[in-house]
């Protein structure tokens, strides 16, 4: 016997409607693809805030270097 979600039924004009589980599992799925579009763009803005701090401290330690250089 098959299970209720793998069939397809079809309307009058023969045209195939989605069953609910399917559309259930879409929904899931776009979802998880948002979550991680999200996740991927925290990590991003994380990464470019801990660049401009290494940045910042690269920059004060040439500026200490050339200034014991001039001394």
């Amino acid at each position: 016997m098959t299970s209720p979600s793998t069939l397809i039924r079809t309307d009058r004009e023969g045209n195939a409607m989605l069953l609910l589980d399917e559309a259930l599992a879409r929904s899931r799925q776009r979802e998880a693809e948002q979550a991680a579009r999200e996740h991927a763009l925290a990590r991003q803005i994380v990464a470019g805030r801990r660049w401009a701090r290494l940045a910042a401290f690269a920059a004060r330690r040439a500026e200490r270097a050339r200034a014991n250089v001039q001394a």
